[in-house]
């Protein structure tokens, strides 16, 4: 296993080249710097992958991004929006100022050794990376380390800046870096997650969701000698989820919500005084979204009087759906259909291959060629970062990190973020990436055109945060559980520091 990984390693720092004859000079400078630089964007995402915080907790990340930055001339702030661990950097000044926007989050119960198809956690019942966001961080900082290196050079105005933001899987804080004005002067974005083909798109890409905690407080008593004296607060925590099952009917049909009893009672014969129960509620558009929601809330409030009970609501999250703009596709589509699919060699195709037959899928391999440009179906999932799109023309970039078919938020997901087939699709993604942000400082014409695409878009539609004015961050989010497995993470951390040139 070990020679295995090895070879994958050391096929990570194989990379593509693109004909630099059908590019300018500012983009070849860009695709030479994240070329010289393979190997140090490795050991961003593997770096980032052997931390595998969890969201709120992601304070090693995070201060490995910022000294990774600093490290390449970048201003760096942390904190902002009441996030400790939120990251913001910035090179440059002045118009135009495009943002790229990612995280770094990993997932409960992920940890998984790197290359083993079979189960095999590094950390048992530890986080790991099983959506692969690790990645996300070697493609942001290697593609912005390229565009300084171009701006540089031809002296280009203008500000390029990344927001790393905590915690988005559990869609938490880019509607509050958008209430506190983050993104208010940023004129463009581009929205970066690995997949297993580059992609991009527009229109409307996911769901709308609110996030919400409803905790219901009651009176304890003996189950058998008194009930009569007790107000049961987990009757209302199931009155609350059978009320809503009853009223999933009269809903629209692209309606979602599911739930989790946070807080169901300590023992039978006791009956609870405290009840939790934390809901997700999606829909294709915010609207509907906080309609379905308010709806939600008065069940609860039902469910609170028919117990005699209290209730409490903490909004942990809300999202609105990304909303991918047609120009910026079609302009990122352009530079992933120069830079092409990496070239996979015959180790990575036999583990793609021997990975999708363990899992019972066909055999395909790796992707070979890049999606075409299209409106995306819409999908069912959220992320926090529709807020963004909300506020500023986005686009939307998809790279090709991972096999396909083997589906994220599963263990099976954290098995290649670090392999060769990852290194390669951070390479060929960062090339992309930097491309397009060149294309939109140098472009004054193209981001003229990106601006009259989005005020078409939003016309229609009011942007208000879903979030109450008196939301605040969730600092302890995931806290307790990091700090319970953190120690033995540790052990495994590389402590290498990148070297970019």
């Amino acid at each position: 296993m070990k020679l295995f990984v090895t070879v994958l390693w050391t096929l990570g720092f194989l990379v593509s080249f693109v004909s630099h004859a059908q590019v300018d000079e500012r983009k070849k400078l860009a695709l030479d710097a994240v070329e010289r630089n393979a190997a140090q964007i490795a050991l961003v995402g593997d770096s980032l992958y052997y931390f595998a915080e969890l969201g709120m907790q992601e304070f090693e990340s995070a201060k490995f991004l910022k000294e990774t930055l600093e490290g390449i001339g970048f201003r760096v702030e942390t904190g902002g929006a009441g996030f400790p661990t939120n990251v913001w950097a910035e090179w440059g000044s002045g118009k135009p100022k495009i943002v790229i926007v990612t995280e770094v989050d990993a997932l409960p119960e992920g940890s998984q050794t790197p290359g083993s198809i079979a189960r095999k956690p590094l950390v048992p019942g530890a986080p790991g990376h099983m959506e692969g966001h690790n990645t996300h961080g070697a493609v942001a900082v290697g593609a912005a380390y390229a565009v300084k290196q171009a701006m540089q050079r031809y002296r280009l105005p203008g500000t390029v800046a990344i927001s790393f933001g905590p915690a988005e899987e559990q869609l938490v804080s880019r509607p509050f870096l958008v209430r506190a004005g983050q993104f208010k002067d940023a004129d463009a974005a581009i929205l970066i997650h690995i997949g297993s083909n580059f992609g991009t798109g527009y229109g409307l890409q996911n769901y709308a969701a609110i996030s919400s905690k409803f905790t219901f407080h009651g009176k304890t008593a003996h189950a058998a000698t008194n009930p009569w004296d007790a107000r049961d607060a987990v009757d209302a925590v199931e009155l609350m989820d059978l009320g809503f099952d009853k009223l999933r009917e009269h809903l629209r049909p692209s309606q979602r919500a599911h739930r989790t009893i946070t807080i169901g009672g300590i023992q039978p014969n006791i009956i609870p005084d405290l009840g939790q129960i934390w809901w997700f509620v999606r829909d294709a558009n915010a609207p509907w979204a906080k309609e379905n929601y308010d709806k939600l809330v008065n069940i609860g409030r039902g469910a609170a009087l028919m117990t005699g009970t209290t209730m409490e609501i903490e909004v942990v999250a809300s999202a609105w759906p990304q909303l991918g703009n047609r120009v910026m596709a079609e302009a990122i589509q352009k530079n992933i259909d120069l830079v092409g699919n990496p070239q996979w060699g015959d180790v990575e195709e036999k583990f793609a291959k021997d990975f999708q037959t363990a899992l019972g899928l066909k055999p395909e391999g790796l992707a070979k060629e890049p999606m075409k440009l299209g409106a995306r179906p819409q999908s069912f999932a959220s992320n926090d970062s529709g807020d963004v799109t909300w506020n500023v023309p986005s686009g939307n970039l998809n790279f090709p990190a991972s096999v396909p078919g083997v589906a994220y938020h599963n263990w099976q997901a954290a098995v290649t973020p670090i392999s060769s087939i990852a290194h390669k699709g951070e390479v060929a993604g960062a090339k992309v990436l930097a491309m397009s942000v060149l294309d939109l400082i140098a472009s004054p014409e193209l981001l003229a055109r990106i601006k009259e695409q989005f005020q078409q878009d939003v016309r229609d539609t009011k942007y208000t945060s879903l979030l109450p004015a008196e939301a605040k961050p969730p600092l302890d989010l995931n806290l307790e559980t990091m700090e319970r497995f953190r120690a033995e993470m540790r052990k495994h951390y590389l402590d290498k520091k990148p070297r970019f040139n």
